[in-house]
Parts: C-alpha cells; structure tokens; sequence
C-alpha cells in the first residue's frame, strides 16, 4: 500500500508542509532533511495523489479573507482563534488569512470592509454578515468573479456563497424555549432582546423559540422584541425603558451580544429573583452572571471549531476543486448552567 504525506511526515520527524514543500521543489528545507524525505518516499513507495497535484499548480499562495462584526464582541474572540489556529496547520501550503473587524451591523460598513478584503487580492471569503440585499448583491458579484464566499456563524439567503459553518440558530432557540418550559411556570411575559434584526441567525433564534412555545401549547406573550446591536450600553438602555415600560416582565430572553448591559438594567430595578433570563454563549461576563444566579443557562455553539473549520472547508475546495459535501456544516448546541460552566 501507498504511503501518505503524514506517514512519511511521522516517519520524517517533521510536519506535513514539510513534507509537500520537498515535492513539490518550493524549498526552505535543510538539504539534511530533504534527502531524508526524498529517502523516505522511495522506501514507503509514495505516489502523489490528486491534491498533491493541485497543490503543485497554484500559482499563488491562498490568502482567505474573513469579515467579522467583532470589536466589542468577545464571542468572535475564540471564532478567530480557530481561523488562526487553520492558518498556522496550513501555513507551510502557502495558506494565510486577512481579517476584517467590524463594530455592530450597519450594512455600508460591512460592504466597504469586504471590499476591502477583495482589494487586497484575497482567494476566498468567510463573512459573518448582515442578510440584507446590499449585501447579497455585493457577494454575488464577488462570486461571479470566481471568489468563492463562505457564510461563518450566521448564514445568508439568496447568494450563492459555498456553505454555511455555524450554530443551527432554529435548535438553540428551540432549546431555549424547552428549557424554559422546565424551569418556569405559565404565563411567560417574555422581552426579546436581539442583537439585529437584520442577522439570519438572530431572527431563527427568535423564531424557534416562539415557535416551539406554542408548539408546547406553553402560555405566553412577547412584550417587545428589542435590538441592542451587540452592544452592551444600547442592550442597557433600551432593557432598562422597557422594563419600565413592561411590569409584568418575568422571562429575558438574550439571543446575542448586549448581555452584561441588559442584567445591569435587569440587576438595577431589583427584578432578578422574579426573572428568569436566558443567554447564548460563554464569554466571561455571562459566565459570571450565571456564576451568580442571574442567569438561568446559556447556550453555546462552538465558535472554535466555526473558524477552524471554515479555513479548512476553502482549502479542501482549492484542493479538490469540487464543492463541498454539505451546505450546512452544523456546530454542536451546548447548555451551560451554573454547574458545568
């Protein structure tokens, strides 16, 4: 049988890219080590398969692209660890990544930072994006150019982006309400409070949630449904006025960022003994919330594995030139509650 490029890396002593970089003659090897490799190829009877071929014909290295709504969003945080942590397995095939941060989701300013990226000569895109047609219309014409686009962490309707690589956003919502239907007796007077009406995800988070409520057949009613644009002093603000406004107020349900601004205001009208909150997520200021009580459970999606799986998905497609096996690459849905968290 065939030897593979990681049987001769193993037998080598060195990594993979190393490996491909004797191959394929692209240098920066020891002469020591790559007279070992080329030893090793012959006795282990290596023969270059069909991606080594392609590796070998790209002209250029593949520098992917990634638009995140980032600054001031802590959950990106362990997203771009995991584009990071690709880039670094895949460096030595000429694989590196250019990310673009963005704050909240004003469509002009996601635009020009794409554009951006499209400037400076990018191979592929991973965006996490708003799905408005402006937008839409600006990743088609990317992708008519042969840019390929992935949709990272909420997806995108009406483009023909490559797949999506992120949270089933209707399952947590679902879960949530299922949760909630353990934990809290009839009638709900629940406040939504959203990052952005304008994310894919945001809404399906919304939309499993009320959907398998009345599923349930469980009493409730949705005071208001709020945006805090992910960010935590507008989730205080607009949490604050309508608790004001909404007295009978006794579930919050959180789908995005904005969470430390919304409890402050929940924390400040002494309303968190009557109040059952529910979050996404694991960053330090909800982990302390629920630390303390004030949150019931927040739900997770693996933002690691979201980055890193995205770069690997572009790299595959370059390599094997053939789309994706699936169109949705699902993350795991995680509850987290005060004893596991």
């Amino acid at each position: 049988m065939a030897a593979t490029i990681k049987a001769i890396a193993t037998a080598a002593g060195v990594s993979r890219g190393t490996v491909d970089r004797v191959i394929n003659g692209r240098g920066g090897v020891s002469p020591e080590i790559e007279q070992k490799i080329k030893k090793l190829i012959v006795d282990m009877n290596y023969t270059p398969n069909r991606a080594g071929k392609v590796l070998a014909g790209l002209k250029k290295p593949m520098k992917i692209g990634c638009m995140l709504p980032s600054i001031d969003n802590p959950f990106f945080y362990d997203v771009i660890l995991g584009l990071k942590q690709s880039e670094r397995e895949l460096s030595d095939f000429g694989v590196s990544i250019e990310i673009a941060q963005v704050k909240g989701f004003d469509p002009n300013d996601h635009i020009r930072a794409i554009k951006e990226l499209i400037a400076k000569n990018v191979s592929a895109l991973c965006v996490s994006t708003v799905d408005v047609p402006a937008v839409q219309n600006v990743l088609n014409a990317i992708i008519q150019k042969g840019i390929p686009v992935i949709s990272i962490n909420s997806d995108l309707s009406h483009t023909n982006r490559l797949c999506y690589v992120g949270c089933n956003y209707a399952e947590s919502g679902k879960t949530a309400a299922g949760i909630l239907n353990l934990i809290r007796k009839e009638p709900l007077e629940v406040l939504i409070i959203t990052g952005s009406l304008n994310m894919q995800g945001h809404n399906q988070r919304i939309n499993g949630f009320i959907k398998t409520l009345q599923d349930k057949g469980i009493k409730h009613h949705i005071a208001e449904v709020i945006e805090s644009m992910d960010d935590d002093h507008t989730a205080y603000t607009r949490t604050l006025c309508a608790l004001k406004k909404y007295d009978r107020v006794n579930c919050l349900y959180i789908t995005a960022a904005g969470v430390a601004g919304a409890c402050r205001a929940v924390e400040e009208q002494n309303l968190q003994d009557q109040m059952t909150i529910l979050t996404f997520d694991d960053v330090p200021a909800t982990r302390e919330l629920v630390l303390k009580n004030v949150i019931a459970a927040t739900i997770c999606q693996e933002p690691f594995k979201q980055g890193y799986e995205s770069i690997k998905i572009l790299y595959d497609y370059f390599v094997n030139g053939a789309a994706p096996k699936k169109t949705h690459y699902f993350t795991d849905t995680v509850i987290k509650i005060k004893e596991n968290i």
